[in-house]
């Protein structure tokens, strides 16, 4: 049986009114109701919008900032940092209407990151939304389906950024969207597919609307819509969207195309380049649609950012140089409790080449960091008077006990 709605205020019925306003807590309004409050205040000399909460002006950093920020927390990637930093100074200048009042419509310029898993892409996407302060939500495509099958609708991605900025639907308007694995959503083939692709393509065509702007009508708490059901309207148009993938076997389409573009002196350009990042810069839309993204999407997703793959170097750095290291981290776990902790230039060579193997980039770090002190962490606090611990490349390729100082007892 389906629950009667009706006004908080009067207790009229949903039938016995023209309209039903929803809030998102589940209370409604009558426009009876409305209309006597909206009088009320002009009684008193006031207007409704006195009342509503102000539209804050978006955080307005110059890209030289933004990127000294990411520098911080992510390692290398120069070109990438660059190209969001601009994009996302420009978005915030649009917020903040820095234009005449009959000047050039700016429109949005939504994000592709596009690189190897592990190269920062996400991290990069977090760290931008907590120094720009405004509200921020991760959504993965490969669970998104069509409306009405199994699955999640895309306009629930909606719904976590407005539980994120604390219903405050002002906020989430001018809020972050991370969309993570974009290439798993890739249609089958480059031709029209025959039969009914609902977590691909037809992912693909839900995500343009919102990416481009419009008023959607979401379930505050999630989950699929119904008759009756209180629903908050969000504008997208002013929410800037980040998607990310890994595009795998991207290279391989651009080698292609740039074989056969080539011709004369010029005929072994792609065979040249070797290094699957230098490819990747070279990316253009007719690489995206061969790979299986629709035109419209694309061209949804002007700026294009790549990430290269991460070397020997850059590994090493990302282990012990951002603000959150993983060795500072275990340093600081070690510290808590009194103990120093000291990672040997060779210890820490070995973990990256461990991590290299695995194929998973910066991910792969922590795995073989959790694995080579899980047994030295298990240990260390039933000892008592420990001064300071220090791992070796034995301790990390042939799992060997690490070396233990103690206190010295006092005379």
């Amino acid at each position: 049986m389906k629950k009667k709605l009706d006004c908080s205020f009067c207790g009229r019925e949903q039938k016995e009114v023209e309209m039903l306003i929803a809030g998102p807590t589940g209370a409604h309004i009558c426009d009876i109701c409305a209309t006597s409050a909206n009088q009320i205040l002009e009684e008193q000399g006031l207007t409704l919008s006195e009342f509503l909460p102000k539209t804050k002006t978006a955080k307005l950093v110059k890209p030289h900032k933004i990127k000294e920020y990411l520098d911080q927390y992510i390692i290398g990637q120069d070109r990438a940092k660059k190209a969001i930093s601009v994009s996302v100074y420009n978005h915030y200048k649009r917020l903040n209407n820095i234009m005449g009042k009959n000047d050039v419509e700016l429109e949005k310029s939504n994000i592709l990151l596009l690189g190897p898993t592990g190269t920062g892409k996400t991290l990069l996407a977090r760290s931008l939304a907590t120094f720009l302060e405004v509200p921020f939500t991760i959504a993965d495509a490969t669970v998104l389906t069509e409306a009405g099958y199994v699955g999640e609708d895309v306009e629930n991605i909606l719904v976590r950024l407005l539980q994120n900025a604390e219903y405050d639907v002002s906020a989430a308007e001018r809020g972050i969207i991370f969309i993570d694995e974009i290439d798993k959503i890739s249609r089958r083939s480059a031709n029209a597919s025959i039969t009914r692709d609902v977590s691909g393509e037809g992912v693909q065509q839900g995500l343009l609307k919102i990416l481009e702007g419009t008023e959607a009508q979401v379930p505050p708490k999630g989950g699929r819509k119904h008759p009756e059901q209180p629903l908050v309207k969000i504008n997208t148009r002013n929410i800037l969207f980040i998607v990310s993938g890994a595009f795998e076997g991207m290279e391989k389409l651009i080698s292609k195309r740039l074989t056969q573009k080539s011709i004369g002196f010029n005929a072994d350009i792609a065979s040249k380049i070797e290094n699957k990042g230098e490819l990747l810069k070279l990316v253009e839309a007719d690489d995206l649609l061969s790979y299986g993204l629709i035109p419209e999407l694309i061209g949804r997703l002007p700026s294009v950012a790549t990430f290269e793959e991460l070397d020997d170097v850059a590994l090493k750095s990302i282990l012990t140089e951002p603000k959150n290291a993983i060795v500072k981290q275990f340093h600081k776990l070690f510290e808590i409790e009194g103990i120093k902790l000291e990672f040997t230039n060779s210890a820490l060579l070995s973990i990256v080449e461990k991590a290299k193997k695995s194929g998973t980039g910066a991910r792969g770090l922590r795995r073989v960091m959790e694995t080579v002190m899980l047994e030295i962490m298990y240990e260390i606090p039933s000892k008592k008077n420990v001064e300071k611990v220090i791992i070796s490349k034995e301790v990390v390729v042939n799992q060997a006990e690490p070396k233990v100082i103690y206190r010295k007892k006092s005379a």
